[in-house]
């Protein structure tokens, strides 16, 4: 069964995004020789499940949609046509999950936003979670964890530690 992963940065406060849906602290540990794993992981997986917000903020950044080689999933509630392997579903987040887990493939990719990790982690559909914690404290914004989600126990897999101070943790939840 193909596993369904979250890889996501998050402040040390556990914020995805600043007010306004403001980004801007990712940039502190960017580097031009580190990508933190990012496509290592990447080439692990063949399925991203992203959430709209998320799809149109990379669309508001002038750049490709990164994922084009993947079969991709914006969960949307707008009906829109699929453009070649991106699809926009409006249907159940996790019947669609439960379907893609049982296809033969790779890793799926979420890659957020909060809603969408939120309501799979209600659902308890994750297998495993890559958080990359940038050393930095929002005290407001987008949270990556709501109230509402059912407590779930985690083993820690991997902890890195980066020049940055940006420290990747690797959970796999334990159901």
């Amino acid at each position: 069964m193909r596993k369904l992963v979250l890889y996501i940065s998050s402040s040390l406060d556990c914020y995805i995004a600043g007010p306004n849906d403001d980004l801007s602290f990712l940039s502190q540990v960017q580097t031009e020789d580190e990508d933190y794993g990012y496509h290592d992981f990447t080439d692990t997986t063949d399925t991203v499940i992203m959430g709209n917000r998320t799809y149109n903020w990379i669309l508001s950044q002038n750049v490709e949609f990164p994922h084009q080689d993947k079969t991709s999933y914006i969960i949307t509630r707008k009906i829109r046509q699929s453009i070649g392997n991106l699809h926009f579903y409006t249907g159940d987040l996790s019947k669609l999950v439960r379907t893609l887990k049982k296809e033969e493939g790779k890793s799926i990719f979420c890659d957020g936003g909060s809603f969408v990790v939120n309501e799979l982690l209600k659902a308890k559909l994750f297998d495993e979670l890559i958080i990359s914690v940038i050393p930095v404290i929002l005290g407001k914004g987008t949270k990556l964890f709501k109230d509402e989600i059912p407590g779930q126990n985690l083993e820690l897999l991997s902890s890195k530690r980066f020049d940055s101070g940006l420290v990747q943790l690797h959970y796999r939840i334990m159901y």
